[in-house]
This record gives C-alpha cells, sequence and structure tokens, in this order.
C-alpha cells in the first residue's frame, strides 16, 4: 500500500458521521479549554505574582477527579453517554461565563478562582470517562484504537492552537474575552452530541441504581488482569511520569538557563512528537499488556536519555522521541480496558484510567517539584524513565505470566 493506504487507516475513524461530528466539535471545544487555561494562569499571575497559587488553581482542577473520579465512572453506567455529555458541555459553558463576567467587572478574587477550579474539577471528573467510554458506542471494536490515537492528536493540536490563540486574544481584547470565546466553545461540542445520528450509535444500556455499584467496578478490575496491570502502570506513570507541567518549565530554565523561548522550544517538541507517535497510533492494531510493556519501555528510554542531554537544542530533539512514546502508551492502554471491559462497566473502568492519569497529579506533582528543586531537573526527569521503565518490567511481568487474550489485538 501507497501513502493512500496509510492514510486510509490512519484516519479510518472518521469515515463514520458520528466519530466526525464528535471530532470537530471536540478539535473546537478542546482549543478553547487550553485557551482558558493560560488565561486563568495569566488572571491568577495578575491577582497575585505567585507561582505556588498557580500550582493550587491546578490541583484544584485534579483533586475531584482523584477523590470523585470512582464514583463519576458509577454515574456514567447509570445514565446515557451521549445526554450526559450534553450536560457536561453546558456546565462547563457556565463555568467559563463566570469567569469571563467576574473578570471583566474586576471582581474576580482568589475566593472565585478557588471555587470555580474546584467546579470544574467536578465537571471534568464526569466528562472524562464518559467522553472515553462514548467511543466505543460510536465506533466499530475494530476501529476503537484508531478512535483513541486520533484523540490524542486532537489533543496535542488543541494544546498548540489554544493557547497561541489565548495570546492574541488577551494582547488585542483582553482576558476576560479568553473564557466568553471558551463558553462559546462548548456549543460546538454541544452540537455534535446533539446532532448525532442515533441510529447509528451503539449505545450501553444504563445500569439501573443500586447499592455498592462502586465496590462491584473495583472487585470486576482486581479480578481482572487485563483490566488491573494496565491502571497499575497507569498509576505509576501517571503518579510520577506524565508530570511535564512540573518539569519541563525548570528543565528549560534551570538546566539550560534558558527563557520563554526556551519553554516554548521544548514544549512544542514534545507536542509534535505526540502528534506523530498519535497519528502512527492511529495506523496500527495492537494493544493490551504487551504492547503498554514496549511503549512504557520506550518511555522510560527515552525520558532517561532526555536527562542528560548537553544542551538545549539535544534534548528538544530528545524531547520528540519522549512526546511520541507517551502517546503510544497512552493509546494501547485507552485501547486495551475500553475493548476489555463489558459494557455495563465500562463508565467505572474508564473512570479508574482517569483517576491514575489525571487524578494522580496532586501527589505526583509536589513529589516530583519536590525533587526538582532540591536535586535539580535531571533527576526529576530521571524519575519519571525510573517510573516508566519499572512499569514497562510489571507489564513484561504479567504478560509473560498471564499473556493477553487475543481479542485485545483486535
Amino acid at each position: 500500500m501507497g501513502f493512500g493506504g496509510w492514510q486510509d487507516r490512519t484516519f479510518a475513524a472518521l469515515a463514520g458521521v458520528n466519530y466526525r461530528r464528535f471530532f470537530f466539535g471536540q478539535a473546537i471545544s478542546l482549543s478553547g479549554t487550553w485557551m482558558q487555561s493560560v488565561a486563568i494562569a495569566w488572571v491568577i499571575l495578575q491577582l497575585t505574582h505567585s507561582a505556588t497559587w498557580l500550582g493550587v488553581a491546578i490541583a484544584l482542577q485534579t483533586l475531584p477527579v482523584l477523590i470523585f473520579g470512582p464514583y463519576a465512572g458509577v454515574l456514567v453506567d447509570r445514565f446515557d453517554k451521549r445526554h450526559l455529555l450534553m450536560g457536561t458541555q453546558i456546565a462547563g459553558a457556565v463555568q467559563a461565563l463566570a469567569l469571563g463576567v467576574l473578570t471583566i467587572m474586576g471582581a474576580m478574587s482568589l475566593g472565585w478562582i478557588v471555587l470555580l477550579s474546584i467546579g470544574l474539577g467536578l465537571i471534568n471528573a464526569v466528562d472524562n470517562p464518559a467522553r472515553q467510554a462514548f467511543v466505543r458506542e460510536m465506533v466499530t471494536v475494530e476501529l476503537v484504537r484508531n478512535a483513541v490515537s486520533l484523540n490524542a492528536v486532537l489533543v496535542n493540536v488543541a494544546r498548540a492552537v489554544g493557547p497561541a490563540l489565548a495570546g492574541i486574544i488577551i494582547a488585542t481584547a483582553g482576558v476576560g474575552e479568553c473564557f466568553f470565546v471558551n463558553a462559546a466553545s462548548f456549543g460546538a461540542a454541544l452540537i455534535a452530541y446533539a446532532g448525532m445520528d442515533r441510529a447509528k450509535l451503539r449505545p450501553t444500556e444504563p445500569i439501573p441504581r443500586g447499592p455498592g455499584q462502586l465496590r462491584e467496578g473495583l472487585r470486576y478490575v482486581r479480578h481482572d488482569h487485563r483490566l488491573l496491570i494496565p491502571l497499575l502502570m497507569m498509576a505509576i506513570i501517571g503518579t510520577l511520569t506524565y508530570e511535564f507541567q512540573v518539569v519541563l518549565p525548570v528543565f528549560a530554565t534551570d538546566t539550560f538557563n534558558g527563557g520563554a523561548d526556551s519553554l516554548g522550544l521544548v514544549t512544542a517538541a514534545m507536542g509534535v512528537g505526540a502528534i506523530i507517535g498519535g497519528l502512527v497510533s492511529a495506523g496500527r492494531h495492537s494493544s493490551g499488556v504487551g504492547t503498554m510493556a514496549l511503549a512504557s519501555a520506550a518511555f522510560g528510554a527515552t525520558m532517561l536519555l532526555t536527562s542528560i542531554c548537553p544542551t538545549i537544542e539535544v534534548a528538544a530533539l530528545s524531547l520528540v522521541a519522549v512526546g511520541a512514546a507517551s502517546i503510544w502508551f497512552l493509546s494501547a492502554g485507552n485501547t486495551a480496558l475500553q475493548l476489555a471491559a463489558s459494557p455495563e462497566m465500562r463508565g467505572r473502568v474508564m473512570a479508574l484510567w482517569t483517576v491514575a492519569f489525571i487524578g494522580s497529579t496532586p501527589i505526583g506533582g509536589p513529589i516530583v517539584g519536590l525533587v526538582a528543586e532540591h536535586a535539580g531537573p535531571r533527576w526529576a526527569m530521571a524519575l519519571g524513565a525510573v517510573a516508566a521503565l519499572s512499569a514497562s518490567g510489571l507489564g513484561f511481568l504479567a504478560n509473560r505470566r498471564r499473556p493477553s487474550g487475543p481479542h485485545l489485538h483486535q
């Protein structure tokens, strides 16, 4: 097959009308979300002139995922996922509008930032697992990995576009307008969900309300190694390796005595790698514990290499490989869980994945920050590498003892 064959495989999920609407709705919405992340950071720094408060705001957005994520998974299994996602878009728009109104009125305060950050965290606790579990309702089994990988590409493109737009809007119109634009961007996702062809969806029957459903989900995961091992691997890597928002700024500025341009270089390099890794993953069909073990080994090895790079330019090249490996691991793990989880448990399983990935930030962020401050950024990067290599060892050992079933490689 030539380029056309690769292209057909890489973007196969977009052939479906529902996933295509979802993809482009998310492209707009996620760009708005990243725009808001820059705007809120700007507001916090204007109010406090403190990086500590900026860290507190990030923690407050992820702490609800850690605390309430498993309960959110029960909600995802109890309700129609499309309707639930329409609700989270509306809630997200209201939160963004509140930030915008408070900002342009000059009424913004730390109290409001704390309250609205917690609110956003609660919305994300439901939205993330619901959005991931909804993928299986939009595409066929053989397209799950492709759709998950394209989602990862989408997030990284939005991560580049959103902040760039935020910089332009803040400079020309003001920071408050960023929040209004983000509020409007939720409308794109809401329209996508509302306009889906329901005859082509494969909805999971919501489970009836009942006692002990959270414990039931935890027992289900504990007794199925195809779910437990990927979740344990992500817990290790999510806690200590995916802390790039802590590591990259000090790595660029302290290790190489750089400024904003150096931070922009390493951030962009990792984003480019993530997009490349996502596109390559989208054209492949392997997943499961064995693939995760290979990906986490590559993740750890490239981070270890980055930790000893002599110059910022060499480090940027190395971070392209780090970005690619990180998305390879993320896509393989997400796909493995999507395929292994039974439909009535998928919301709870993906909620635990979200807890391991995002909810671990309030735990791992301070640990990695302390290592960076007292031992140096290179050691913080190396700590993430060791965590990824340890997770790889766990995956290889588990896969050798109890190999994954063939259905994980569809």
